[in-house]
């Protein structure tokens, strides 16, 4: 949601045109977190209800993607676009409706939630600080443009469109901070345009991917988690799945 926000300050006819890219993205990355932690963790994933529903949101998507793949360009972007407002309304009507049946006070919900937010984020300060300190001396030191040119001298020597190694900075700052690849992605689409293939990736690699080294310095240590184990493995497993993700989709829904 918040990415449609952006796109729709900066002049998008149809913010949620990446909605659909987003959601194939992320039901990648998430699959493939999902099988990774399962195997890492010796665990059975051979349960009669767990496959049905997975089998079923997941064949739910294929049927999708198979739809899509019938269209046009120009018909899969409307279609795409009509589909994406009416998942979002439906969703928000969905809570809505679960929490009237619930006998659910929204309001007071909300504010609740509101404050424990607010209180989690006077005890993540420390560790979000020591984390933007870093991203800092990353990029100031040259070392992200450094990458950048030798992927795109790679990408080029094999005769491949490069076009996407521009949105290489929101992907390789995702992980590291939400609001540096945020930062990343507007300055994406300042410079191609809000729907330029480079701004619309960019969008789609900010919404399927997750900020794996932000939740372990933040979130784990703001709880007293010291050892992650295998969770940064596992975390930039999914993320890599959905950065792969996001670049087939964009060629497929934007060319």
């Amino acid at each position: 949601v918040t990415i449609l926000l952006y796109r729709a300050q900066m002049g998008a006819p149809d913010p949620a045109a990446v909605f659909i890219p987003i959601l194939i993205a992320t039901s990648c990355s998430t699959l493939v977190g999902l099988l990774v932690t399962a195997w890492v963790q010796r665990i059975n994933l051979r349960d009669t209800v767990l496959l049905g529903a997975m089998g079923l949101g997941f064949a739910a998507l294929l049927a999708l993607i198979g739809w899509f793949s019938t269209l046009t360009a120009i018909e899969l972007q409307r279609q795409s676009s009509l589909v994406s407002n009416f998942l979002i309304v439906s969703l928000i009507m969905l809570f809505l409706i679960v929490a009237h049946r619930r006998s659910v006070n929204v309001y007071e919900t909300f504010i609740e939630g509101a404050k424990q937010g607010f209180e989690t984020a006077i005890a993540i300060i420390p560790y979000l600080l020591a984390m933007l300190v870093a991203i800092g001396v990353f990029r100031a030191s040259g070392a992200l443009d450094i990458l950048l040119e030798a992927v795109r001298a790679v990408i080029s020597s094999l005769g491949a469109d490069a076009r996407w190694v521009d949105t290489l900075p929101t992907a390789l700052m995702k992980p590291l901070s939400g609001s540096g690849a945020r930062a990343m992605m507007i300055d994406t689409m300042n410079t191609f345009g809000v729907d330029s293939f480079q701004g619309r990736l960019a969008a789609t690699l900010q919404g399927s991917t997750e900020t794996t080294f932000y939740v372990l310095a933040v979130y784990f240590g703001s709880v007293g988690i010291r050892h992650a184990r295998h969770a940064l493995a596992c975390g930039l497993a999914a993320d890599f799945a959905g950065i792969v993700a996001a670049i087939g989709v964009a060629y497929w829904f934007y060319g």
